[in-house]
């Protein structure tokens, strides 16, 4: 057994597809299948359900892989020990964010992050909280920027920032011509859009809904923030959005008022998160405070 099959076999089950699982890996479709082979015959025991299209793990396979990651992840963090005592200012990091921060915040920090921190490769992916926190527990990600809370013993986390929801309505809402904020009593038996089902803004809209006494807008979800936005624009309702996102260089549609609340505003924390065990759990703290700084300002007034 090696490490090279033990890799094949978890981006089969990863892809649950040879050819998919082969391309992911660099190597051809038969030599991923030769090697699967030969690593069940070496253990005894079936891995794959071989099916037309499509393939299975087995019970063995299930629980092979299980530990299998878990290996390759170990070995991954030798070698990024390794490279950290080497150069300790170089790494590469795998950072995970969700899609209602990702386009938004990315704009103001990663200049600065950039600069302050040239070897640092960062590689950013966008994903929804579950996935995101699924992936920072099994070592697929380094570290991720969530809206709190996240319950996990086994996670850091560094504050970046505190956002404020703002109410966008239409322009030929009966809000849109007023100045100054509002409070929840004007969502009061409002058609209010929202996300989609796993979307954790979703469940902070929710909040401020049943607070004010306010009505989702049936058979209406959203799976980004800018299709709320362009359905506010278009008349259909009127939703909560987070500061960052209608903050320049974001765009916000002329066809849109934004207004916002009086105290308590409606609000949510934002912060990095990372496994107590990473190698990088110096690095993080740091990454973190730039963020900070070079968020000073931008979400005030």
């Amino acid at each position: 057994m090696n490490l090279r099959d033990l890799a094949y076999l978890v981006a089969l089950a990863d892809h649950r597809h040879f050819g998919r699982a082969a391309e992911s890996c660099f190597v051809s479709q038969p030599t991923l299948s030769t090697q699967i082979k030969k690593l069940e015959t070496e253990l005894g025991a079936q891995l794959i359900e071989r099916n037309p299209g499509h393939i299975l793990l087995t019970a063995a396979g299930e629980q092979v892989v299980e530990r299998a990651r878990r290996v390759l992840t170990e070995v991954d963090t030798i070698h990024r020990i390794a490279s950290r005592a080497s150069d300790p200012d170089a790494a590469t990091l795998r950072i995970g964010l969700i899609p209602t921060i990702a386009p938004y915040l990315l704009p103001h920090v990663v200049p600065a992050l950039s600069e302050r921190f040239p070897k640092v490769e960062m590689l950013l992916v966008e994903e929804k909280t579950e996935v995101l926190v699924d992936r920072l527990r099994a070592g697929v990600i380094d570290a991720a920027v969530l809206a709190m809370p996240i319950a996990s013993e086994s996670f850091e986390m560094a504050h970046l920032y505190e956002e404020e929801f703002v109410l966008a309505v239409p322009a030929s809402h009966r809000l849109a011509g007023e100045d100054g904020p509002v409070s929840y009593d004007v969502l009061a038996s409002e058609q209010v859009l929202l996300l989609e089902e796993g979307h954790c803004l979703r469940e902070h809209a929710l909040e401020v809904c049943a607070m004010a006494g306010a009505i989702e807008r049936h058979g209406f979800r959203a799976t980004s923030l800018e299709t709320l936005r362009q359905m506010v624009a278009a008349g259909v309702g009127v939703t909560l959005l987070p500061k960052l996102s209608v903050t320049p260089p974001a765009q916000v549609p002329a066809a849109v008022q934004l207004r916002r609340f009086t105290p308590p505003v409606p609000s949510r924390e934002v912060a990095l998160v990372w496994r107590r065990t990473s190698v990088f759990g110096q690095l993080l703290p740091q990454m973190a405070d730039t963020t900070r700084q070079a968020l000073a300002g931008v979400l005030c007034g």
